[in-house]
């Protein structure tokens, strides 16, 4: 049995995992817009588009209206994992732009009855498939013609969900709908070297721990010295950007399109698998969420790889060692071929060797007839360069 219903923006009295619905009163032939706060989540996201230009308030308002249901009355669905109360209490007070508490209910923003929604919950120890059941359920309820009308027909979601937990997305044409992460880089490291005498050095912490204070003119500039060298720190964690070779900029573009076209089966087989019975039991139900689960996984990855990717491609092609290089090497009098990467497409198995590896950067720079010797565990051993492309 649910509980509720609250109004929006009431607190919800329930802290454990479960899911939720967000009602209107009554059906209604439109969707009750606000076109001014549509007009301000617009000046909030200036890189916002609508089919690839940028919208003017009216354009994104019959966007909206075109995944309107005249005959629903549920608006949205959601769960959570934690607590109900909380995943609600994030949309409400989240303001439309922003990614955080959560966006997922952008779209309820722009009604201008919020006061008159009504929220209901209920818990469940597997909210996620539930909500799953739970959209499955709306979609069938939906009539054949109403489908048709949408902007775009499948998936069938309520107005304000925009992506489902099995991956389905509503292809609403809006793109950048979000304001942008802003990542603060991370400064260069300090490296400050004090060179103090270790008597000095050593007398100066004694003095410092037991709190004396020196005469003027006397041990001061060492205590000084000690200071400045305590606070030095450990050094910062330097980050390698994701730097690519055009080839391995090309493997993951072409990784990323196939898991992408591998979604909708993934999709199809929860939505079967669903089918067979009772979800907590349901193995086969299990092991396509869990394959889904990797398979967004994944393309979130790839997707931030890409974003922030930079091709470097060898500025002597041939001539010097350079990301992206392949070349031939001797090993102790064997053969093999390896080629030179960035550390985010360095696979030992397919030959590929990252840059900043203890091998990779001994050769980096290095032309054909060098030799270098590595010095590890197990003994040095020397890699002599016979070709370069």
């Amino acid at each position: 049995m649910a509980d509720g219903p609250v109004q929006w923006g009431r607190p919800v009295r329930h802290q454990a995992p479960g899911v939720f619905v967000v009602e209107l009163r009554a059906p209604l032939p439109s969707p009750p817009l606000d076109l001014s706060l549509i007009g301000k989540w617009l000046e909030r996201v200036p890189d916002l588009r609508l089919d690839g230009a940028r919208p003017v308030s009216r354009d994104l308002q019959l966007r909206l209206n075109r995944f309107w249901l005249p005959s629903q009355q549920v608006i949205f669905i959601g769960s959570s994992t934690g607590s109900v109360s909380g995943r609600i209490a994030g949309i409400v007070k989240t303001v439309p732009g922003d990614r955080k508490p959560a966006w997922s209910g952008l779209w309820l923003h722009f009604l201008r009855n919020l006061g008159d929604l009504r929220i209901w919950w209920t818990a469940t120890d597997a909210p996620e498939e539930y909500e799953d059941a739970l959209l499955d359920a709306f979609a069938a309820w939906v009539p054949t013609a109403e489908r048709a009308a949408l902007h775009a027909p499948d998936p069938v979601l309520p107005w304000g969900v925009l992506r489902a937990e099995t991956g389905a997305r509503k292809e609403t044409g809006i793109t950048n709908a979000l304001i942008p992460e802003v990542k603060v880089p991370e400064p260069p490291p300090v490296t400050r070297i004090v060179d103090l005498p270790p008597a000095e050095a050593d007398g100066a912490r004694d003095e410092a721990k037991r709190g004396r204070r020196p005469a003027p003119g006397r041990g001061a500039g060492r205590i000084a010295s000690a200071a400045a060298y305590a606070a030095q720190g450990s050094p910062r964690k330097v980050y390698e950007p994701i730097v690519l070779s055009p080839e391995g900029l090309e493997r993951l573009e072409a990784e990323l399109a196939e898991l992408i076209v591998q979604r909708p089966g993934v999709i199809r087989r929860i939505a079967t698998a669903r089918e067979h019975g009772d979800l907590k039991e349901n193995a086969e139900y299990h092991a396509a969420r869990e394959e889904q689960g990797f398979l967004e996984g994944r393309i979130k990855a790839l997707e931030a790889k890409l974003k922030i990717a930079v091709v470097v491609e060898p500025t002597e092609r041939g001539a010097v060692v350079g990301l992206g290089s392949r070349i031939r090497v001797e090993v102790d009098g064997d053969e093999s071929a390896m080629q030179v990467v960035s550390s985010a497409e360095a696979n030992s198995r397919e030959g590929r060797i990252s840059s900043i590896s203890p091998v990779g950067a001994a050769l980096m720079g290095r032309r054909v007839g060098d030799a270098v010797t590595i010095v590890t565990p197990g003994g040095e051993i020397r890699y002599e360069i016979l070709g370069i492309e």
